[in-house]
């Protein structure tokens, strides 16, 4: 086969978003992936029943303009997510389970603080612009503070800095003490809300096909996509690049694009890009977390007016109902390494110990279950970017931008992460890649 015009390093959904807009626009690509499937943490198993059960990325937001116009442009449909499950949310602390808007150990004075709290967050929201983050005269500052910190001087309530760390285990990205507070409001600034992070603008969307089937469908109606191929290096020049697989095979092209990952991506030898680059792609950290999915005949939590969503102070950090009587969950990294360190049958019966903890015994007998651990998967090495306090500044303002002819995408290098990141940086990417010729 001939030289492509441009090598695409890896094929979860940035790498083929920029490869199927690279195409679009006249460009010859070739995809290397090392995994034998597409889709990267995005992907499924049917079952006996007929559904399709996501054991990757399932949800999106309003705000997921690039993802929600993929998803036209494919044919595919979106419904309501979990949001719309009847019932309430539950909240377990050792000791608790308590359903509804506010847990038990809340009290009147502690609501007052939660309020004064979200009225302080909207002033800091108020002062970044999340497509600009650099113009913020406090980035440093805010940069430097944890989210924990920052809520003490906030005056927050010990049992409302509780209730948000209840929050942030559940999305499994870091504990408000590792969480820069810059990062957090421009992610929340970046889904056009005022408050807290908000499932209902963030996760209010998903798939009908299912998410893996984005993936699936783009990958399907592209070129030259080659499993199996791990990549080993990249060397960049001017007059093309090249790209080394594990098995010492060499990819010529015009162009890369690096669609990786940051933790894989720190395990390429890179030649030819500037250090400052390298430095900047190399100092982004993932948060280490792991998936676990368990199917069920029915959704019985309903029968005790619980809506599926809880967030834990267990080995699970949250739980949403994915689709009829499908349950996922998420292991925070706070809980990431004794989940791991154990055997398979061992995790997976202390995940549904929790389960039935939180909804009764019918939560111990499902259908059948699954684990992925990407923090650990040497394809993914994490889940979404984890920005502890500084990182924003130290990884600086080259973060998601390019050096032709080498070109970066993927979740680490939006804001949030997120399939929406994958797929619009891969967007962006194709873009500036066909902008330079």
């Amino acid at each position: 086969m001939s030289r492509p015009d441009v090598v695409v390093v890896g094929a979860g959904l940035a790498g083929l978003a920029a490869a199927r807009d690279l195409e679009a626009g006249g460009a010859t690509v070739t995809v290397l992936e090392a995994r034998p499937r597409v889709g990267g943490r995005v992907e499924q198993v049917e079952i006996d029943d007929g559904r399709r059960v996501q054991l990757g990325g399932e949800v999106v937001g309003d705000a997921h303009t690039s993802y929600l116009g993929l998803v036209e442009e494919l044919g595919l449909t979106l419904v309501p997510s979990y949001v719309a499950e009847p019932g309430e949310i539950t909240r377990q602390v050792p000791g608790a389970v308590d359903v509804g808007d506010w847990p038990s150990w809340f009290t009147p004075a502690d609501r007052a603080s939660y309020d004064e709290v979200e009225a302080a967050l909207g002033k800091v929201l108020a002062s970044i612009d999340p497509a600009d983050p650099w113009s913020s005269p406090d980035l440093e500052q805010l940069d430097r503070l944890s989210v924990g910190d920052w809520l003490r001087e906030a005056g927050a309530t010990p049992a409302v800095l509780r209730l948000k760390e209840l929050a942030h285990l559940s999305l499994a990205d870091g504990s408000i003490e590792r969480t820069s507070l810059f990062a957090y409001a421009r992610k929340i600034a970046a889904g056009g809300t005022t408050g807290s992070y908000d499932v209902a603008r963030w996760e209010n969307l998903r798939v009908a096909e299912g998410s893996a089937t984005v993936a699936l469908t783009v990958a399907a109606g592209l070129r030259d996509v080659r499993l199996s191929s791990p990549v080993r290096g990249v060397t960049v020049r001017r007059h093309g690049c090249v790209v080394t697989t594990h098995d010492g095979e060499e990819v010529r092209g015009g162009a890369v694009v690096l669609a990786v990952p940051a933790g894989p991506a720190r395990d390429l030898e890179v030649d030819g890009v500037s250090d400052e680059r390298l430095a900047s792609l190399r100092r982004q950290r993932h948060a280490w977390a792991a998936k676990f999915v368990a199917a069920y005949d029915e959704p019985f939590w309903r029968a005790r007016g619980q809506n599926g969503l809880s967030e834990c102070e267990g080995v699970l950090g949250s739980t949403w109902p994915q689709q009829h009587g499908v349950l996922s969950a998420l292991v925070p990294p706070e809980r990431y390494a004794a989940f791991a360190a154990t055997d398979p049958r061992t995790r997976t019966r202390e995940a549904l110990a929790q389960v039935a903890a939180l909804y009764g015994p019918q939560g111990e007998a499902p259908l059948q279950t699954w684990t992925r651990l990407w923090g650990t998967d040497p394809w993914t090495q994490g889940y979404v970017t984890g920005w502890q306090p500084g990182d924003v500044v130290a990884v600086g303002p080259l973060h998601g931008t390019h050096e032709p002819p080498f070109y970066v995408c993927g979740s680490d290098q939006w804001v949030a992460g997120y399939m929406e990141g994958a797929v619009r940086t891969g967007r962006a990417a194709a873009a500036a890649a066909l902008a330079h010729g």
